[in-house]
């Protein structure tokens, strides 16, 4: 079975480079842009996220996403990175890397968010072409899963954009904002055309 395992768990997940942008592990001391950039973003996100907790923007609340982010990534179960724009280092978004099953299946999802002020400049296109070639390679997976809501056209054009096929339709698939929602499911294969 050691094929199926990714590269030295106990190593971080390198920066990842792509065009105009850069992705790495969030650190203690992202929280101040973090906290900003989505307290900025909040009406423009609550259509297409989990309603958010109470403290989620908390210092405390980030040390213990960081926490859990570290635990994760060691138990190979998750890769969390932020977005950077390359010309000035300026936090624009977040993808997500969860939910990775090995064994015979060598999956995960891919998920993903903009701030309000970045969004429509092609940042989150250059993330995931970035990440794509990192989670084939490196960490050996097979198949890159996302869903999203079909009104969010704005996901739907990304995810087509980025090579990522349209397989399905999911009913009641996740609670956003309060409300369970209906999701189109695509997937991206190691051999699908680069």
């Amino acid at each position: 079975m050691a094929f199926f395992r990714n590269v030295s768990l106990s190593e971080p997940a390198p920066a990842i480079v792509g065009a105009g942008v850069s992705l790495r592990l969030p650190q203690p001391g992202d929280y101040a842009e973090w906290a900003a950039l989505r307290e900025a973003s909040r009406e423009f996100l609550t259509p297409w996220e989990p309603i958010w907790p109470s403290d989620d923007l908390t210092r405390g609340a980030f040390r213990r996403r960081i926490k859990r982010y570290v635990e994760d990534q060691r138990n190979d179960l998750a890769y969390a990175f932020l977005i950077f724009r390359s010309q000035d280092n300026a936090l624009v978004g977040g993808l997500t890397l969860a939910n990775i099953r090995r064994g015979v299946a060598q999956t995960g999802s891919i998920g993903y968010w903009v701030g309000a002020r970045f969004a429509r400049h092609g940042y989150m296109t250059a993330a995931v072409r970035a990440v794509v070639p990192y989670c084939f390679g490196a960490l050996r997976l097979h198949r890159l899963e996302a869903a999203c809501i079909p009104d969010n056209a704005a996901s739907v054009g990304l995810l087509e954009k980025t090579g990522f096929q349209r397989e399905g339709y999911a009913r009641g698939y996740l609670c956003i904002n309060g409300i369970w929602h209906d999701h189109l499911l695509y997937a991206r294969l190691a051999e699908d055309p680069k």
